[in-house]
């Protein structure tokens, strides 16, 4: 995690004021859409619908968040670069502690200045949304056979043949002797 706060200006939104809360927990909700990630310049979602609880506890001496996400992200197929939604769901656990010095270095402790009343926590929502996509964006019409695109027709035009009994299929007669090696065992 970097300071986000040095390099762009905090969502207000997403800060959450302490001082004021009892020991215990709290709950907060939020939508998150497309222009969340618009305000990071992250292009990689043609839309975005996430739900998000965020759970606070609140204790002497530390916060403790558990931020939990569910909904879809509309992303580009890698294999056929149609868009499809992306069910996504996970979630997040950090703490809050207090120190001398801002210090973001660790990705699962946060350190806020003594007398610090407040918390941003855009930061930990958008790295956890994004990283809850799976790294291979594959459409689910792909998987199951269903999805018509001249993308994947022209893939399958492409993709050899592979049939050795094909009277055009020549092969080199060095193969063969070396293919006599593995059976004459």
């Amino acid at each position: 995690m970097y300071n986000i706060g040095v390099i762009m200006k905090e969502m207000k939104e997403y800060t959450i004021p302490f001082t004021g809360l009892k020991l215990g927990e709290h709950h907060f909700d939020f939508e998150i859409t497309n222009t969340f990630f618009a305000y990071f310049e992250y292009d990689e979602f043609n839309d975005a619908q996430v739900k998000l609880d965020v759970l606070l506890n609140k204790k002497t001496t530390l916060l403790e968040f558990t931020l939990n996400f569910s909904g879809t992200v509309n992303v580009n197929c890698d294999v056929t670069n149609e868009p499809y939604d992306q069910q996504i769901n996970g979630d997040y656990h950090f703490v809050v502690k207090f120190g001398e010095v801002y210090n973001d270095e660790n990705e699962d402790i946060l350190i806020l200045p003594h007398g610090a009343h407040e918390v941003n926590i855009q930061q930990y929502i958008y790295e956890s949304i994004v990283l809850a996509v799976p790294a291979k964006r594959v459409h689910p019409g792909v998987e199951d056979g269903s999805l018509k695109s001249e993308i994947l027709d022209k893939l399958e035009e492409l993709t050899p043949d592979g049939s050795e009994d094909s009277e055009n299929s020549e092969t080199d007669p060095r193969w063969d002797n070396l293919k006599k090696l593995l059976t004459d065992k």
